[in-house]
């Protein structure tokens, strides 16, 4: 009943009277612009009376030791545009307004619209044009760079928070953005942490910059990861870089390793002729979806005699089999889950969606701002990985002990 008594404050009489103005979508936008300026400065007077503890004009506020003293004009931007505002002051100056407060000059809503369309890739000079057009407010470049700027303290944070201390999977890898470094545009490489939790969440555990994806940089990567909480990693999937499992054994001596298979395909295609790459791909499959390693230890050796134009491929396979085969004692279900760096190889399709529209970035902090704002909008979507729970059954039996080592209740 409430609701009903709300909708129905505004009388049809009233709103009548105020479309005489004109029906015009322009006209509606004018009528709904001095409203909302109505509105705000009643609310605004409403807020200083309750303030000072009498009306305007009221005998009450007679030697009370405060009283009204004027107003400050103020403009306002917001999804209505940009508005002036007389804004109520007392002579005190204890006056502090709730619904738009002092050096306020946004409205809720419009910076949100400005991160959005700068998280989407949008450019400066893009996001100005947009809001000129779809909502009639000029805004000048340097405000676009103080709201985007702004979410600079929020990554931060974000990049220095405490982790969870154990994870089931850890994925490391590392996409490439072109960004200015000491006077020149150069591809950098963004090193990415992708973690699932024991619940079955996917949780990005930081971005870092270098000029090149190296094993002693993921060193300092892992011993960041460390230092911020992570006690313990079941199992780490990986490319095929060189050092890298030594790096990573270095810091969590009990983690697996797990060789990326999606990598180790694309490394067995170097040596294929483009006639047989299909056939060769076709052919390495028994391999790793065989039900044990010992069964794709056979269909390994079936590949290569049928393959014998390459024996190179077999013999990469045999030379990383202790790093290729971990995930065959995971249950079925998710094996598929932990055996590719595919989960963060998603990401990094989805970050580089939106990042291609810059050529390149002016500096390393603004694209950690866009890849930030952009991580932000692709994790909200994530859910729970399938088949989880077996995973989770499998990790409390091989591991429970070193779950508890690290403080994590179950």
């Amino acid at each position: 009943m409430k609701r009903e008594k709300k909708e129905q404050a505004i009388s049809g009489e009233l709103i009548d009277e105020l479309l005489k103005q004109g029906r015009q979508p322009e006209d509606i936008h004018g009528l709904l612009k001095q409203f909302t300026k109505a509105v705000l400065e009643r609310a605004l007077q409403g807020e200083l009376t309750e303030h000072l503890g009498y009306a305007k004009h009221d005998r009450a506020g007679q030697n009370s030791g405060n009283s009204r003293n004027g107003s400050t004009r103020k403009t306002l931007q917001g999804d209505f545009g940009e508005l002036e505002l007389e804004t109520p002051r007392d002579r005190n100056g204890e006056f502090e307004p709730e619904i738009i407060k002092k050096h306020q000059t946004r409205w809720t809503g419009f910076d949100d619209k400005i991160l959005s369309m700068y998280a989407r890739g949008m450019t400066t000079r893009e996001i100005q044009g947009h809001l000129e057009e779809m909502y009639q407010v000029e805004v000048s470049p340097s405000l676009i760079s103080e709201v985007t700027d702004g979410i600079m303290e929020q990554a931060r944070a974000w990049q220095n928070r405490p982790l969870e201390g154990f994870y089931g999977v850890v994925f490391l890898d590392a996409l490439y953005v072109k960004m200015r470094h000491e006077g020149r545009v150069e591809n950098r490489a963004v090193y990415v942490a992708l973690g699932i939790t024991l619940e079955g969440k996917k949780d990005v555990l930081g971005l870092w910059t270098s000029a090149a994806e190296g094993a002693k940089f993921w060193l300092s990567v892992l011993t960041e990861l460390r230092n911020r909480g992570v006690r313990d990693i079941y199992l780490v999937c990986v490319d095929g870089l060189k050092g890298f499992p030594q790096a990573i054994e270095s810091i969590y001596p009990k983690a697996q390793v797990q060789l990326c298979i999606v990598h180790m395909v694309r490394a067995s295609l170097n040596y294929v002729t483009w006639q047989d790459r299909k056939q060769v791909v076709a052919a390495l499959k028994p391999v790793y979806r065989a039900a044990t390693a010992d069964e794709a230890e056979r269909q390994l050796s079936q590949f290569e005699a049928q393959w014998p134009k390459y024996p190179a491929i077999a013999r990469l396979w045999r030379e990383h089999w202790e790093r290729v085969i971990p995930f065959f004692a995971f249950p079925e279900e998710v094996r598929k889950v932990v055996y590719t760096t595919n989960a963060v190889e998603s990401l990094h399709m989805s970050l580089r969606k939106i990042i291609k529209t810059r050529g390149s970035f002016p500096s390393e902090e603004a694209a950690l701002k866009l890849l930030y704002l952009a991580l932000s909008k692709v994790a909200a979507k994530w859910e729970t990985v399938q088949h989880w729970k077996q995973m989770l059954n499998y990790l409390d039996m091989v591991c429970g002990d070193r779950i508890k080592e690290a403080g994590v209740r179950q």
